[in-house]
């Protein structure tokens, strides 16, 4: 958790709502697929699990995507 408001905190501010948005909301994915893989590391129930599967699937295309328009922002 702290890592992941660090990162989000520690991105700046472009003033772009559209950078600022990719800046904060990577580390923010980031966080969310660690805890994540911590529970299934240590996770016991099933559901639970499912849905830390899930979003690990999920956030990490969402993060793939997000630092994809990152570049392509930051070339405008």
């Amino acid at each position: 958790m702290v890592r992941m408001m660090q990162g989000m905190h520690g991105a700046g501010h472009a003033h772009d709502p559209d950078r600022d948005f990719l800046a904060m909301m990577i580390p923010h994915h980031e966080g969310a697929v660690e805890m994540a893989r911590l529970v299934l590391i240590h996770g016991r129930d099933p559901l639970v699990r499912q849905l830390a599967e899930d979003i690990i699937a999920g956030q990490t295309v969402e993060i793939a995507a997000m630092r994809a328009l990152a570049i392509v922002q930051a070339e405008l």
